[in-house]
């Protein structure tokens, strides 16, 4: 499936994230805390998706001039859907890892529900943001990303999307 404009974006996002929270649900309790060979557990896991989106909301908010303001403008085309995900991808091999505020805590059976609840709030925030941006504004404003660098509007959607498929793959390879 092709991802490019808003309404595949939202579309994308909508399956990668309730496809996550439908396999978190699923876990027993051993299961969703396991931290096997050292790893984030399911439960950080799904933490750290939801620190990663949050940031988002105030982003995808800001008037475009303060946007401008903070972060400049874009001084070349948005990349392509298969691009970004390859400049993570080779980011990753490289050693590139979540910074602090990006990892998460110890996280228990008990707070499974919540999380996923709170997952989906912000999923659905983010798509009533998105749906207010221009096509054009997603491609000339930018966002830093602390491991990627400067990013398009678009560019950190993209990220977004396959920011899910890769921590649900990851958690299936157990």
């Amino acid at each position: 499936m092709p991802i490019h404009n808003k309404q595949e974006i939202i579309r994308a996002l909508d399956e990668k994230i309730t496809a996550f929270n439908d396999f978190i649900m699923r876990l027993d309790k051993p299961s969703f805390e396991a931290t096997p060979n050292d790893k984030w557990s399911a439960g950080q896991n799904l933490d750290h998706l939801i620190k990663a989106i949050q940031p988002l909301q105030p982003a995808y908010s800001l008037p475009k001039f303060l946007l401008r303001l903070l972060f400049g403008k874009a001084n070349r085309p948005s990349r392509t859907y298969e691009e970004v995900v390859a400049k993570y991808k080779a980011k990753l091999a490289a050693g590139g890892r979540a910074s602090s505020r990006f990892i998460p805590p110890e996280i228990l059976f008990e707070q499974k529900e919540t999380l996923i609840s709170k997952y989906t709030r912000q999923k659905e925030k983010l798509f009533r943001k998105i749906e207010r941006q221009s096509e054009e504004a997603l491609d000339q404003y930018i966002l830093p990303h602390p491991l990627l660098g400067k990013l398009t509007l678009r560019e950190m959607l993209f990220f977004t999307v396959y920011h899910n498929e890769h921590h649900l793959g990851l958690l299936k390879q157990r």
